[in-house]
This record gives C-alpha cells, structure tokens and sequence, in this order.
C-alpha cells in the first residue's frame, strides 16, 4: 500500500502569530489520525522558478489514511481556524508503491 502525503505551500505568511489558533488544532488532528511532519518550514535552496516559500509535508500510512485525516471533525475544525484571507496551496498526494 501506498503512503499519502500532505503537501502545504505557504506564497505568504504575512502575520504568523495569527496561525496560532489553527495550529493548535491542527497538530493534534494530524497525530490523532496518524500523521507524521517531516517537514514544516526551515531552509529551503531554491531552483527552476526560484520561489521560496514555507512547505510542510505530512506523511501517513496511505493515500486513504491522508484523506480520511482531512475530512476528519478534528482537522475541519482546524480549517475553520485559519485567518482571513489565508492563502496556501495544500495538496494529498499518493506516494510510490
């Protein structure tokens, strides 16, 4: 079985402090449905169209496990959370088998 992978990217964080709310939501969504952050933020060197923006990618044991996480009562309160014209680009994605 495939892994599944959520992939956020971050074009601007312009006040972080207000991401508050949702990360304390969020966190505990994410593990209770077994999800692991590999990565959140931290450096990125970047190529090809040069943009460096925040990405975070959580792993979970399959593709179905990501979705379900997603559409979880938890994790949809987490959304509810995000700031006013919040803008990120999150995607699930299936990993290799």
């Amino acid at each position: 079985m495939a892994k599944g992978y959520w992939v956020s990217v971050y074009p601007v964080i312009s006040d972080p402090e207000r991401l508050t709310a949702y990360n304390k939501l969020a966190g505990p969504a994410v593990r209770a449905a077994g999800g692991r952050v590999l990565s959140r933020g931290g450096q990125v060197v970047a190529h090809e169209a040069g943009i460096k923006q925040r990405v975070v990618l959580i792993e979970f044991d399959s593709f179905e496990q990501a979705v379900a996480a997603y559409e979880s009562e938890a994790y949809q309160k987490a959304l509810v959370a995000l700031p006013d014209g919040f803008e990120r680009d999150f995607r699930i994605i299936e990993g290799i088998h």
